[in-house]
């Protein structure tokens, strides 16, 4: 069975596009595109056929199905030649059961999806392989594509630089001055893309990137781009198969250009049109207090949206005031009852913390997810008994100087309410016996 899958404006306007044309946007109402696929085509594969085929793919070795991502080549660009499919076995992250962070929480059923384990260590690979791997084969059919550029916080950067040089294509990458951390930065300038530091924020760098890939000689990496979309879905599809094809109650997701819960909702979406799951969960978009125009419009029920001039958050690759995604998030939260809730600095920092205390490393996207599920569960939104899933976006390894800064007392206006410094002692056995004494009569007193 073939199977097809093309462009199609958002707001259902004619016209189908093909994958492999150069195009991001709508040529009648000028909105996002996004891809959509032959359901009827692949209805005609049974629901269990596709669960067994999925689970006999998962992690084995034969190019590229060992992907988390290519393991659903059909519902991602079935079309595709494999030998042009640029992939690091990306995916198949693991589902963290935070048991002792959930007893805290009074939700003892609670999950962490690790998308940081991955190649560059974050969510943006699943999207980035697809996309590379698509531009690849319009060179391999004599597209001329000088180069592949995208505006980034950070994580989008690493992504697409390290997915172009293993494919031997050239990287352009936007960043805003002053506003990633180091091992963000030095991520592509050591897999060789051509770094610009621009004088502006996120959006700025965005407005720039768009304007260039107006040459079709360079092609556009950023998430209005669909085709990022496409590989980010597998996520839900991997929670799903990782819980034995059982939906959770709530999925929790950090939220800053919005592609990710747009991504999500799609993978569940298919999922359940093609029969392999009976219901959706619900979903939380957690945003910064300081970038939060999706949380505004969510107090009006939707009914409006203005972006905002983001300002300055510890959580940098959702520091985005004008989501490109924002009409399709929206859409996909009404679709899943969603709800969306903010977390400020002094509460995404300290949630963090807590959640490292119980074994975690988060970086301080997952913070903000973390304190949106404590207010939901204070709220008495989320259940105690609700299987709940936070998506982790990033390894907490980018922000060791962050984490850094948190214990040593030293983020601006943050309180370093759990900190933990080291203690200095000299080489006394006596003495480093009797402090470790008073450390664990402090924690059987603090019950941590």
């Amino acid at each position: 069975m073939s199977y097809n899958a093309w462009f199609q404006c958002i707001n259902g306007c004619h016209g189908q596009f093909s994958l492999l044309e150069i195009i991001y946007r709508c040529p009648t109402c000028g909105d996002l595109l996004e891809v959509q696929h032959d359901v009827d085509a692949l209805r005609t594969r049974a629901p269990a056929a596709w669960m067994q085929l999925f689970e006999d793919r998962n992690r084995k070795s034969v190019y590229p199905y060992g992907s988390g991502v290519w393991s659903k080549k059909e519902w991602i660009v079935p079309f595709i030649d494999n030998e042009n499919i640029v992939s690091t076995y990306e995916g198949n992250s693991n589902l963290l059961w935070a048991e002792r962070y959930g007893r805290q929480l009074h939700v003892e059923d609670l999950w962490v999806k690790q998308c940081g384990n991955s190649h560059t260590g974050s969510f943006k690979d699943l999207g980035m392989t697809v996309l590379v791997s698509v531009v690849r084969q319009m060179i391999a059919n004599g597209q001329p594509i000088d180069a592949v550029a995208c505006a980034s916080t950070g994580d989008t950067s690493a992504a697409l630089a390290s997915y172009c040089a293993a494919a031997g294509i050239a990287a352009v990458v936007l960043l805003p001055r002053n506003k990633v951390s180091p091992a963000q930065l030095v991520q592509p300038i050591a897999n060789g893309a051509l770094v610009l530091s621009l004088e502006t924020d996120f959006d700025g760098c965005m407005a720039v990137v768009q304007e260039i890939t107006k040459q079709k000689r360079i092609y556009l990496a950023n998430s209005m781009n669909s085709l990022r979309i496409e590989g980010q879905k597998t996520v839900a599809i991997e929670i799903v198969q990782q819980f034995d094809w059982e939906v959770p109650d709530w999925v929790i997701i950090p939220g800053g250009n919005l592609g990710n819960v747009t991504a999500l909702g799609k993978g569940f979406l298919l999922m359940h049109d093609l029969g392999l799951i009976q219901k959706l969960p619900r979903i939380c978009v957690a945003q910064a207090e300081n970038a939060n125009p999706l949380y505004r419009s969510f107090l009006t029920h939707f009914e409006q949206f203005e972006p905002v001039t983001a300002k300055a958050t510890l959580a940098s690759a959702i520091q985005i005031g004008n989501p490109v995604s924002a009409k399709r998030a929206i859409r996909t939260l009404q679709r899943f009852d969603g709800v969306v809730e903010q977390a400020s600095e002094q509460e995404l920092a300290d949630e963090s913390a807590r959640a490292d205390r119980t074994g975690m490393f988060n970086c301080p996207h997952t913070g903000v997810a973390l304190a949106a599920l404590r207010k939901l569960v204070d709220k008495k939104i989320i259940k105690s008994s609700d299987r709940v899933v936070v998506v982790s976006t990033a390894h907490g390894l980018k922000f060791a100087d962050q984490k850094t800064a948190y214990h040593l007392g030293k983020l601006p206006g943050v309180k370093s309410t759990y900190q933990n410094l080291p203690v200095e002692l000299p080489a006394d056995a006596k003495r480093v016996a009797d402090t470790i004494a008073r450390h664990v009569d402090k924690a059987r007193l603090l019950g941590s």
